[in-house]
């Protein structure tokens, strides 16, 4: 019988964590589907979009992340973290079907703002959730679940992408079901947020014990009575219940914390890594590949990467993550520096200098999405102690937002001016940088170390 419990309890939990990494994997589809979309709705007779405009379009999404990230950490502190993620289901769901029946640039731009945000507060929420539901020993795993859900996301909006654009290509308003697809998940996330697990660590920040013990309970945690405080250690928690920036600024301890999720999330993001989701199928046309190789090689890079983000994930989780991390960026200055030799010297045929470019691309998209993105987002997930725990994730996570926005912005500007060989070579240059900053902020011991004073501070 207590066997049947057991696995009850792990089956709830597992149902728990497939749905919300579903929040990442929305993040990954809307950020994945615009990259094979863009082409078709630039077209004359559609939106008419410029490179200029074309980085609006793309980056609209991204200023609405920031914002959606920001503050998502306040709401979900408020309401709770299981009636946040229904309310980011809603918005997605909205905002998908808005930015289908766009009929110009300003309005398409409008509605992906809109969506943007359901996008920034699901890739903050999702990873704290996960971490927040999960006994100790599945932890690293499940938050794991929702790095590979991202890049599944992305491969899915790939496919979706080839299979229409190659059939129904001819057909002007194509990009409108491309777009539209990334509905059905949203509305599956929605149904299926009524009937997971809250969060038990955000019922303790509230002081709701007794429900507290039931959902621990229900998720299958051990030693349930040494997760739950005792009066005195309740009373302290009351009076210190309300989170400050000022406090927050200026301890030493959560000031470290928050400058090295930071310094994390600039990492993510100034690696480039968004620029070949956003703009691949552009990326490849410009090469030489045309309109449907493209969207077909966009799709064999989006399978290597969900590949290589299952294997990655499973290799980080008992690795040194800060070790991890730096061989990572080091593998990213490798490929870009590759790929950007690759198309500078000319030393090939068209039809090899093609498959120099894809292998290329397919191994850096490999070496981010199985190494760097995972361990970058295990990093921010657990990296910050409970009672600053959505407010500072919130602050990284719009840091990538924010960077991804500058670089996605002015990304198709800087192609046509430099060309992509030089824009290869400036992005390996920014991972050099990453390398830099990993190696004097994000060091392990001290975050472990700044993590637990942190935590005896606020309790």
């Amino acid at each position: 019988m207590e066997k049947q419990n057991v696995q009850d309890h792990f089956n709830f939990l597992k149902y728990c964590v497939y749905i919300i990494s579903l929040g990442g994997f929305l993040f990954g589809y809307d950020t994945g589907v615009i990259n094979g979309a863009l082409a078709f709705m630039s077209k004359s007779d559609q939106l008419n979009l410029t490179p200029a405009s074309q980085g609006i379009v793309s980056s609209s999404l991204v200023i609405g992340a920031c914002l959606g990230a920001l503050g998502c950490g306040r709401v979900a502190d408020k309401i709770g973290r299981r009636k946040t993620l229904r309310i980011i289901a809603i918005v997605f769901t909205l905002a998908t079907f808005l930015c289908a029946l766009a009929i110009n640039f300003w309005s398409m731009s409008l509605f992906r703002f809109i969506l943007g945000i359901a996008v920034g507060a699901a890739s903050s929420l999702s990873p704290m959730y996960l971490a927040e539901i999960s006994p100790q020993k599945m932890r690293v795993a499940n938050i794991n679940k929702n790095a590979i859900f991202i890049v599944l996301g992305q491969l899915c909006a790939f496919i979706v992408n080839a299979i229409l654009g190659s059939v129904w290509g001819n057909w002007g308003p194509i990009w409108r079901i491309m777009i539209v697809t990334a509905a059905v998940p949203s509305i599956i996330l929605w149904i299926n947020s009524f009937h997971i697990s809250g969060s038990p660590q955000w019922l303790l920040l509230k002081n709701r014990f007794k429900r507290a013990r039931t959902m621990f309970q229900e998720l299958g945690f051990r030693n349930i009575e040494d997760l739950i405080l005792n009066q005195e250690e309740k009373k302290r928690q009351i009076k210190h219940a309300t989170f400050k920036w000022r406090d927050a600024l200026k301890n030493r301890t959560t000031l470290y914390l928050l400058t090295t999720g930071i310094v994390i999330a600039l990492i993510q993001q100034i690696s480039g890594i968004n620029t070949v989701m956003y703009y691949g199928t552009i990326l490849l046309e410009k090469v030489g590949m045309g309109e449907s190789g493209s969207l077909y090689a966009n799709v064999l890079i989006g399978v290597v990467s969900v590949i290589a983000s299952i294997f990655g994930t499973r290799m980080i989780e008992n690795a040194d993550h800060h070790r991890v991390l730096v061989f990572g960026l080091l593998g990213n200055v490798l490929f870009l520096m590759l790929l950007g030799l690759t198309m500078k010297l000319s030393l090939f045929s068209q039809g090899i200098t093609n498959i120099l470019v894809l292998l290329n691309l397919t191994l850096f998209l490999a070496n981010h999405q199985g190494v760097v993105s995972p361990v970058t987002w295990l990093l921010l997930a657990e990296m910050f102690p409970t009672k600053v725990k959505a407010q500072f994730m919130s602050v990284a996570t719009a840091t990538t937002w924010i960077t991804n926005f500058i670089i996605s912005l002015i990304y198709p500007q800087l192609i046509a001016s430099l060309g992509v060989a030089i824009v290869f070579f400036i992005f390996a240059l920014a991972n050099g940088l990453s390398i830099l900053l990993a190696i004097l902020f994000v060091n392990s011991k001290h975050m472990k170390s700044a993590y637990q004073k942190a935590n005896s501070q606020h309790h």
